[in-house]
């Protein structure tokens, strides 16, 4: 058994930014999916290991780890190098800024459990989930392109990679799931061929993952 310990779901974003953070750490983990539409997450052996019935959780020398924030910040003090949370305090604040844009400001309103709520409680149509997904991915489009565009160089945050490059990309894949175009966004266009010629962006891509589905 791996040291390591991932539950993830291959086209869950928050997941996808986990796996990304165990490979910028060169972090060998066994991967075990969790399938959020088959409602794998609701069983009990799982809930009792994440009480938010969400992925990813991060299973470590026997302790779990909840929600990817915490586990990219719980994989720096375990594995520093590179560090993704910076040490010095105001570029800490700025790269989670960067993170929660995406984490607290736009993920929420496209995930599993959000969607399903609209189509089964509140009975909207396919048309109308999709119009408030893409509108609130758009919305983070333009607040992050607002905020990256005065640090971003190589990485999202300048030249060296930090957990807002974990969080970039996995948002991107989700607006070209959702239909959400950035094209009118050079920054996030350039930093998304960035992590397009990065390996450890590129294996951990939904469909590089053993429970992918097309």
């Amino acid at each position: 058994m791996s040291e390591f310990v991932l539950y993830s779901y291959y086209r869950s974003s928050a997941s996808f930014r986990a796996r990304i953070a165990l490979n910028l750490k060169g972090i060998q983990f066994e991967y075990r999916a969790i399938h959020l539409l088959k409602g794998a997450q609701l069983q009990d052996d799982y809930a009792r290991l994440n009480p938010s019935k969400q992925v990813p959780t991060l299973i470590h020398q026997g302790q779990a780890i909840g929600q990817s924030m915490a586990i990219i910040d719980y994989l720096d003090s375990v594995q520093p190098t590179p560090r993704l949370f910076p040490s010095e305090p105001l570029r800490r604040a700025l790269v989670t800024q960067a993170c929660e844009i995406i984490n607290s400001g736009v993920q929420p309103f496209g995930n599993t459990a959000t969607i399903a709520y609209m189509r089964d409680v509140l009975k909207l149509d396919d048309a109308t989930r999709a119009a408030w997904v893409k509108h609130w991915l758009t919305n983070g489009h333009q607040a992050l392109e607002k905020f990256l565009a005065p640090h971003a160089r190589d990485f999202a945050m300048g030249t060296e990679v930090t957990a807002a490059d974990c969080f970039v990309l996995p948002h991107l894949f989700s607006a070209e799931r959702f239909g959400a175009p950035y094209d009118d966004f050079p920054t996030l266009k350039r930093l998304k061929q960035t992590y397009m010629n990065g390996d450890a962006f590129k294996k951990a891509m939904p469909d590089q993952q053993p429970d992918f589905e097309k």
